[in-house]
């Protein structure tokens, strides 16, 4: 069986919405639910022989497509993407945040700038990648009871970065397109 990619699906208005898998994609086409397609790529999936013609059925999937229904961006662009190392160490770059070394996803961490300890949360704008060693000598406390000075700020990826974190291997036209949506002050690697 070939490898398709993964497809980016768009709501109705062109906004981001999430990958979806070939089969995906070729529900929504059987079912009539693309609203319209854009992108450089596309891929002919093959079905079964049709036993009384004897012709094989065949789905064109573009690489984006929009899908029919209620406008996301208002609510779920807006929505907090989930938290895991994976995406946490992409957004970082896979810099600590204390020492700067840039490292392998095996030798980082995700470090809690207010402690969970003395309060702090398990969310986006509390966490950060540290390297094993800066997160030990850290430990419980704050950057400054560490005496141990943060090198960038967390932040909250938007929809399209998110997009961009938990995918590697996206196609060119998709890349450009989620391109558009990321804020200039990003720092997601385009």
């Amino acid at each position: 069986m070939t490898a398709y990619p993964l497809i980016l699906t768009l709501d109705p208005h062109g906004a981001p919405h999430r990958w979806v898998t070939w089969q995906h994609a070729c529900f929504y086409y059987a079912k009539d639910l693309v609203a319209w397609a854009i992108g450089d790529n596309s891929f002919v999936i093959h079905g079964g022989l049709n036993r009384l013609t004897g012709l094989r059925s065949e789905i064109c999937a573009n690489s984006i497509i929009a899908i029919k229904g209620r406008a996301l961006a208002g609510r779920q662009f807006q929505q907090v993407p989930p938290l895991d190392n994976r995406e946490l160490f992409h957004r970082d770059r896979h810099i600590c945040a204390y020492c700067g070394d840039s490292l392998p996803s095996s030798k980082l961490t995700r470090d809690h700038v207010m402690p969970v300890s003395q309060g702090g949360r398990d969310i986006w704008m509390n966490v950060v990648t540290a390297c094993r060693g800066c997160n030990q000598r850290k430990s419980g406390r704050t950057p400054e009871q560490a005496r141990m000075q943060l090198l960038y700020a967390p932040y909250v990826p938007n929809k399209a970065e998110y997009l961009i974190l938990s995918n590697r291997q996206i196609l060119a036209d998709q890349m450009d397109f989620l391109a558009q949506h990321v804020p200039s002050q990003s720092r997601v690697r385009l």
